[in-house]
């Protein structure tokens, strides 16, 4: 294979993915009480969960350095592509960007390209297949970038997420609101903007409900299901995903269906029966 994928640990791979051996996650490292949670193949999500949730802090987290990213990248003059979580959520973008510029001093003729993902969780996941898809049919480096940053713009990704405590506790929600959504069992559908910050869209009575709203408003977003692949991410809560699953295909015939659980990063975001959908 001439080239790698490499993803920030918010790229959350299926189980099919992590066996192919073209993905490599350069993995963040997530705090709770100054203890740190590394976010590779050991990370412990429930331990994760139960620390949060104990903690009166928001978790926090650090992007991988520039090293780490170079280190990725190869130390030869294979292609590499890089996507990572949206810029606007996270330094991770231009950590990658500086990697670039590291292994390229020592390798001036290998070609990289970072993708902003504008995006995270599942969306990151999707930009990898469709790298994957375009490098494995013939595509020049420069037609892989063209068509994959057409992708991204053209790209989707909404959440209905259960415990809102770490967006309350990380001042993304007022704790009055946070209080409101509680006792009143409200809950908000969320979605990414083109610019890859999040926005709500949509509010139910209800996780299940929610979970509907936000599947019947995929039709409104897309109509070329056959030509699309759609991710479902999910924080501890298979049966949920499995249910948000029947009820896409009961209403859409999209080309195929992909599920993962959500590593550290995506976890911290999404929080105890979140999930995350792209498309």
């Amino acid at each position: 294979m001439n080239y790698r994928i490499i993803g920030d640990s918010c790229t959350d791979l299926t189980p099919e993915m992590k066996e192919e051996g073209c993905f490599h996650i350069v993995p963040l490292t997530l705090t709770v009480d100054g203890v740190d949670y590394r976010d590779d193949e050991n990370f412990d999500q429930k331990a994760f969960l139960a620390a949060a949730a104990a903690s009166s802090d928001a978790p926090k987290s650090s992007c991988p350095s520039p090293e780490d990213y170079r280190k990725a990248f190869g130390e030869d003059d294979v292609t590499a592509y890089a996507v990572t979580l949206s810029a606007n959520l996270s330094g991770s973008y231009n950590s990658a960007v500086l990697g670039q510029k590291l292994v390229q001093e020592d390798f001036p003729n290998k070609k990289v390209h970072i993708f902003n993902s504008c995006s995270a969780s599942i969306g990151q996941t999707l930009i990898a297949l469709k790298i994957k898809e375009c490098a494995d049919s013939g595509a020049s480096f420069e037609e892989v970038v063209e068509q994959v940053e057409d992708f991204i713009r053209h790209q989707e990704t909404m959440f209905v997420l259960d415990n809102l405590e770490i967006l309350r506790k990380n001042g993304r929600l007022s704790t009055m609101k946070a209080t409101l959504v509680n006792v009143l069992n409200i809950r908000p559908v969320m979605m990414g903007t083109p610019e890859g910050t999040i926005e709500q869209a949509l509010v139910a009575r209800g996780t299940k409900k929610a979970l509907k709203k936000m599947c019947e408003e995929v039709g409104n977003r897309v109509s070329d299901f056959q030509n699309r692949i759609l991710g479902i991410a999910h924080c501890n809560c298979l049966e949920r995903a499995l249910f948000v699953k029947s009820e896409i295909e009961k209403l859409y015939s999209f080309k195929k269906i992909i599920i993962a659980d959500t590593a550290g990063v995506a976890t911290m975001y999404a929080n105890d029966g979140g999930i995350i959908i792209s498309f």
